[in-house]
């Protein structure tokens, strides 16, 4: 698959997304050198959902929003609306990530577009020299990864995953207690995604897109179809494989993420086993309702339970993040635990806190939680400054997000068990597999083999 031009992708594609064009357009770039005290200028890309609420945080931290960038001019003046409240200063707003690239005064970037167009602009940002805050989960597929991570390493960018919890200091305490040997051997963890019972999800009909909206721009990668209102809105793309992982990646991320961290870091597993499928709903979406996934390391084995059905199951609330309190954790949808052989220990994601029990029940030691975001911000533009490595470098997280993936292989092959040779970056003994590595992509949307 060759690199693409900067005139094959705006015959393909229509000039309304020049922005993701000739990755020959730019040679390695310097960043803008800053004082001491200077304001790091960010732009954002996707401004749909979460990265609204990352752009502000970083306002508030002291940056300067100075570029909106979305195909959907609605959302960009919604977006607007919502950091005007914490910055006098208008950002200038295009559809044309090209601009975006090509602004000297640009910094870094906020990536926060639909899955399926997570990489593409994360490495045009590198190639402009940009750094890049990429939403969570980082990338569409393995392959994508790779090449993120070869980009910022090429360029000399920082590249932080929105992994958030990376940043709390209650999980730092977590990895301190476990390294201090007190919970014993840990040779089972339990990751859990129960979310709360959601919606059922109907396509309907086909129509026209908005005035303005670019819908072929928006599939990318992803094979053509007709526009479907009820696709775009409220992020319902995510039940549709062409363009995501489903909630058991969207969400699921983060509390994997924690698990690896808690566990070293160790690195992509020998094996993964799944088993799940639709068990409750019978309405237009792709993904499973229940899936249970096991991966196999050397010395320890790590399930993880997804569903989106039962009414009971609880997010940690906005109440126990910002006070010293704990979930009731039963009943606390997105926790972790971890089996020692001498302590059991549960975490709560996003500010849940974590305890610490022997036999009865008994708490031996607890932490409370924050919400993670201000720490994950802040670690991101002093990153900029330092050009140390962030909390959530996106080699760092390749392993949780590429475990996500492989994990879904697993289950869409069959609810199978997969072995993975990570020396060669390849399935044992399975073809079928190693097609989920790496996407087909659509003519003119192509992430590159050379970055």
């Amino acid at each position: 698959m060759g690199r693409i031009t900067r005139r094959s992708f705006l015959e393909t594609s229509g000039k309304t997304v020049a922005g993701l064009s000739g990755l020959a357009a730019f040679p390695m770039a310097t960043a803008r050198v800053l004082g001491t005290n200077e304001r790091v200028n960010i732009a954002l890309i996707g401004c749909g959902g979460r990265g609204r609420y990352v752009a502000r945080g970083m306002a508030e931290l002291g940056a300067r929003v100075v570029y909106l960038c979305d195909l959907h001019p609605g959302q960009i003046d919604e977006t607007a609306k919502f950091i005007s409240k914490v910055q006098a200063e208008k950002p200038k707003t295009t559809k044309l990530m090209q601009k975006v690239f090509e602004d000297k005064s640009v910094d870094a970037v906020i990536v926060a577009t639909p899955h399926h167009w997570h990489a593409l602009p994360a490495i045009l940002a590198c190639q402009a020299g940009k750094d890049v805050y990429v939403e969570k989960p980082h990338c569409y597929c393995v392959w994508e990864s790779q090449q993120m991570i070869k980009a910022a390493r090429k360029y000399n960018r920082i590249m932080q995953a929105g992994t958030q919890n990376r940043s709390v200091p209650y999980i730092h305490k977590a990895i301190e207690y476990i390294n201090s040997g007190k919970l014993g051997d840990i040779h089972l963890v339990k990751v859990f995604n129960l979310k709360p019972k959601r919606r059922v999800f109907e396509l309907g009909n086909s129509s026209v897109p908005p005035d303005g909206f670019d819908w072929n721009a928006w599939l990318g990668a992803a094979p053509k179809r007709p526009y479907y209102q009820s696709i775009f809105e409220n992020m319902k793309w995510k039940n549709f494989w062409d363009f995501s992982g489903g909630d058991f990646l969207d969400d699921g991320i983060h509390q994997v993420d924690i698990a690896t961290m808690l566990m070293g870091n160790p690195g992509l597993p020998k094996g993964i086993s799944a088993a799940g499928g639709r068990f409750h709903y019978t309405d237009d979406s792709e993904m499973p309702d229940l899936l249970e996934v096991c991966f196999r390391f050397d010395n320890f084995l790590m399930t993880v339970e997804h569903s989106c059905y039962p009414e009971y199951m609880r997010k940690t609330s906005g109440t126990i993040r910002r006070n010293d309190l704990l979930p009731y954790w039963t009943q606390n949808s997105t926790r972790i635990e971890l089996y020692g052989t001498k302590e059991m220990m549960i975490l709560g994601r996003t500010g849940g806190g974590w305890v610490s029990m022997v036999s009865g029940g008994k708490v031996v030691k607890k932490e409370y939680g924050r919400h993670p975001d201000v720490f994950h911000q802040k670690d991101f533009l002093e990153s900029f400054k330092s050009r140390k490595l962030p909390n959530a470098d996106v080699e760092l997280v390749h392993t949780s997000c590429c475990m996500m993936h492989m994990a879904n292989a697993a289950y869409r092959l069959g609810n199978i068990t997969l072995s993975y040779d990570k020396a060669n970056d390849k399935f044992i003994d399975n073809s079928q597999a190693d097609k989920y590595l790496k996407r087909q992509y659509r003519q003119g949307f192509e992430v590159p083999e050379q970055v």
